[in-house]
């Protein structure tokens, strides 16, 4: 509080006790009993007597925009005193004519009744204050993901990410163990236009909450670099709330997360529909392949989503375990060619030999794949 304000004034009243008044310069501090008596009844008063430079804390939009960042998902109402604009109806008073005309006296000017005609309105604005609930969105992530629709995943994704597109998956769990958590991970249907120039630049894409009290979406490493495209929210009751984001960072238990979030995040890419995953590894393939050569001790799991163009088929992507599934009897080696194009691999002499003995051979056209071939050798046996 001291940050911005000068003074800090609480006042206190429960059921067994008188009114009493905490004062603070941040120097010192006073209590004494309430010299105006019970004026609260029960509850707590705070008042802030900001410094000049703060006074944009003063503004009603400043306000609105800290509650919805930080506590728009706390279990107890925020009230804000607000002020709106309405259109009302304000009656029209008619004005009398009650001049007599040429030829007529005073007796002769007749009074319309009133009733004889309907009151006349206009619109005009009028300023109406009460008080408004800051934090009405409630925290999907709280209830059962059986409780939870299709539609309120996607508006509650487009709330927070800022995103217009559905997202294209998604996961909801609890995790249990040495830190309880819940969470919610999203995949974007589209990747962001600087997602490999800005290659592992911190972003803000998961957020972190604590007790539903927003903390900070600026951990470095809350996902690795390969899945920084992954959205999501985290609310833990066993971080503790009133620690700066650096301490936090440090804290064991926020590294046990991200190896949690890692393997849910792998585990949804994996479930996803064929076509889902046919759209997912069109945007983001090349962060599975990126992962393959950072994560070794996710390779294994990173190495089932890799999809590459092959001899077996013009059009649909092979997997390893599918290129295994197809290979001939007695064949103990997976062939591949790299090159720039596939119609270039096709051309080669030692691609051409291969086929017409009935080989299947995988196209790595990506130049990511020269550094990272096919990611791991495959232990699986025909």
């Amino acid at each position: 509080a001291f940050l911005v304000a000068d003074t800090v004034v609480v006042t206190s009243k429960n059921n067994a006790d008188e009114q009493w008044v905490w004062e603070s310069d941040a120097s010192s501090f006073t209590v004494a009993k309430d010299p105006r008596g019970d004026t609260l009844g029960r509850g707590t008063h705070i008042s802030l007597f900001l410094k000049e430079e703060a006074y944009d804390f003063l503004e009603e939009h400043t306000i609105k925009d800290l509650v919805k960042k930080y506590s728009q998902f706390i279990n107890f109402p925020i009230h804000m005193w607000t002020s709106r604009t309405e259109k009302v109806e304000e009656a029209v008073e008619p004005e009398a004519d009650t001049t007599p005309k040429e030829g007529e006296t005073d007796d002769d000017v007749k009074v319309e009744d009133e009733d004889d005609e309907k009151p006349k309105v206009k619109m005009v604005d009028k300023t109406v204050y009460d008080w408004e609930v800051m934090n009405d969105n409630k925290p999907i992530w709280l209830r059962s993901p059986k409780e939870v629709d299709d539609a309120d995943y996607v508006a509650f994704y487009k709330s927070f990410s800022k995103d217009s597109d559905e997202p294209l998956a998604h996961v909801h769990f609890t995790a249990e163990g040495e830190v309880t958590f819940k969470s919610i991970l999203f995949v974007p249907k589209t990747a962001a236009h600087d997602l490999y120039q800005d290659y592992g630049k911190a972003v803000d894409n998961i957020k972190m909450y604590v007790k539903r009290v927003f903390i900070t979406d600026d951990f470095e490493e809350m996902m690795p670099k390969y899945l920084a495209f992954i959205k999501g929210v985290v609310d833990s009751d066993d971080l503790p709330l009133n620690v700066s984001r650096e301490t936090l960072q440090q804290n064991k238990l926020l590294r046990v997360i991200k190896k949690k979030l890692v393997r849910k995040a792998l585990d949804m890419l994996k479930k996803m529909s064929a076509e889902d995953f046919k759209k997912f590894y069109k945007e983001f393939g090349t962060n599975i392949k990126l992962g393959v050569m950072e994560d070794h001790s996710n390779r294994n799991r990173l190495a089932k989503l890799l999809r590459w163009q092959s001899s077996n088929d013009e059009e649909e992507m092979t997997s390893l375990e599918g290129y295994v599934e197809r290979m001939k009897e007695k064949q103990d080696h997976i062939y591949f060619m790299s090159g720039t194009t596939r119609a270039e691999c096709e051309k080669s002499p030692f691609v051409e030999k291969l086929l017409k003995k009935g080989y299947e051979v995988i196209y790595l056209i990506d130049p990511i794949d020269e550094y990272g071939g096919l990611g791991v050798k495959s232990k699986k046996k025909k």
